[in-house]
């Protein structure tokens, strides 16, 4: 190469790079199209056996309502707010003026839905962003939940009407680091001292903890050795909160760790229903049923998102829908939709007829995360290289979804729930653990 030649090289060089740096930014999906990405939302498609007709009225409206919402203003920024593992909270307004929260609750400034209606904008806001579901699953069916089932009079009129229109944000602290699936033998203690309680003790994963304002608190009665609920206030001194790092599932959720230090709580906000473990199972009967709607939702948001991607994207001179292999992965999925759809539907009349059991809801949980789990890793197969990315919705449900499939009972620990409800022989410790502790 000749010195001229390789100056000449150099100068073309420069004025590309000039050039480039000169030029207007460019919007990436318009440079290289491949298909509409989730932040225009595709249309439901999921619906195939037209569930719509089990639905009230007033149900649909609580669907229709939610989705125009999550479609317009959440859809368009969850990628970002993902990949930031930041909380988008001017939303919270918006998600407020839905009247969702407090779901099932009567009264008190919430909606008194019925418990296929709070399901309903469950899976509707889990169709979009999962991680906007737990947002509001922690605010309104653990925590408003608790104070409605196992709160006074008083306590339900102070903290719930602002709970409900999102004025407020509550969390639920009932694991601990060393305690997830054995929450029963949590180690947070309360003493009693004059007018009040000293919580002292470390929660872990709890949701909404960052940032809100009103913390229901289960700990252990150091007098009576049984387990209370207290309603804690974000400012409460010796109270400290950490946000959890590095997740790689639902990453909008500001999950922390609790550290408890000597914090006073007066009388007046312990929860007089909460006498032992097993009353917190008042709100897990309700929580479990929605959690199993978040999964539904999840892969109704998949399915759709592959079903229009399917007919945009082409290979080989052709719709990738048009392919045989293809159209059976998404035969698959719809199947599984359909199937998780009609058995969260089961689980909320059997709630509403007072018949639902722990065994249940339990096994509603875990087959149904267990299918969405297959669902989307399908979805991940369809969408081969953009289905890694978040901007088509894909990678992150398929993160999302993780997380849930281990909170409010892990599969092994719901299927172990079912097995003692349906053998009458209660398996959670190994054997020789059980045997040792009756010597």
């Amino acid at each position: 190469m000749t010195l001229r030649s390789s100056k000449r090289q150099d100068e073309v060089g420069e004025s590309a790079r000039t050039s480039y740096f000169n030029l207007p930014a460019l919007d990436v999906s318009l440079a290289f199209p491949q298909a509409t990405p989730a932040s225009k939302f595709p249309p439901c498609a999921s619906d195939y056996y037209q569930f719509d007709d089990l639905l009230t009225s007033e149900e649909q409206e609580i669907r229709d309502k939610v989705r125009e919402c999550m479609e317009k203003e959440v859809a368009p920024i969850m990628a970002e707010y993902w990949e930031k593992a930041e909380f988008p909270f001017h939303i919270i307004p918006k998600l407020g003026a839905l009247r969702i929260c407090g779901g099932t609750i009567k009264g008190y400034g919430c909606p008194g839905h019925s418990i296929t209606g709070a399901a309903i904008a469950t899976a509707e806001v889990a169709r979009v962003d999962a991680s906007c579901s737990t947002f509001i699953l922690v605010h309104s069916s653990l925590a408003m939940l608790t104070i409605a089932l196992c709160g006074s009079e008083a306590q339900k009129q102070k903290y719930l009407p602002s709970l409900a229109q999102l004025n407020a944000v509550g969390c639920w602290a009932l694991t601990e680091p060393d305690y997830g699936s054995d929450a029963s033998a949590l180690k947070t203690t309360a003493s009693k001292v004059k007018g009040g309680w000293i919580l002292e003790g470390q929660k872990r994963w709890i949701g909404n903890a960052t940032f809100a304002d009103v913390l229901v608190i289960f700990a252990r009665n150091t007098t009576t050795d049984q387990i209370n609920g207290y309603i804690v206030k974000k400012d409460a001194p010796g109270l400290t909160a950490t946000k959890i790092e590095n997740k790689i599932g639902l990453r909008i959720v500001q999950n922390a760790d609790i550290l408890l230090k000597k914090v006073f709580v007066p009388d007046e906000d312990i929860l007089p229903g909460v006498n032992s473990f097993q009353d917190t199972n008042k709100v897990l009967a309700v929580s479990r049923v929605m959690v199993a709607w978040q999964p539904i939702g999840i892969s109704m948001g998949v399915y759709d998102m592959c079903h229009r991607y399917l007919k945009e994207r082409k290979q080989f001179g052709a719709p990738l829908a048009a392919f045989q292999i293809n159209q059976q992965k998404l035969v698959q999925m719809l199947g599984n939709v359909q199937a998780m759809i009609l058995v969260g539907w089961r689980l909320c009349k059997l709630y509403e007829k007072g018949k639902i059991t722990a065994g249940q809801s339990s096994l509603g949980k875990a087959w149904i995360t267990a299918r969405a789990r297959e669902t989307l890793a399908l979805g991940r197969e369809l969408l081969g290289g953009n289905g890694i990315l978040a901007d088509f919705l894909v990678a992150k449900a398929f993160c999302d979804l993780e997380p849930i499939y281990t909170y409010e009972g892990t599969y092994d620990i719901n299927s172990l729930v079912t097995g003692r409800e349906i053998t009458g022989f209660a398996s959670f410790k190994p054997a020789a653990l059980t045997k040792r502790s009756r010597l």
